[in-house]
């Protein structure tokens, strides 16, 4: 049987500093996104330190998924 070693792994974060606040067109989903992720989000260097250590093990480890948000943001 050939075995492939493909890793693949599922991250799913909460509220990040991204650009997704500005993508919402209705104004008054905008604003509340707007002031949720200004209250809440986290730095987006926090999913890059995810992709990092997902990518970082070794080849015979895979992490299947991660979910993480910020402490404020209600699980």
């Amino acid at each position: 049987m050939k075995v492939w070693n493909i890793r693949t792994t599922v991250i799913l974060p909460g509220a990040v500093a991204t650009e997704l606040p500005n993508s919402a067109t209705e104004a008054d989903i905008a604003q509340g996104m707007k002031a949720f992720y200004e209250s809440t989000a986290i730095p987006a260097d926090s999913f890059a330190r995810c992709v990092a250590f997902a990518m970082s093990q070794p080849d015979d480890m895979d992490v299947n998924e991660i979910l993480f948000r910020p402490t404020k943001q209600a699980a």
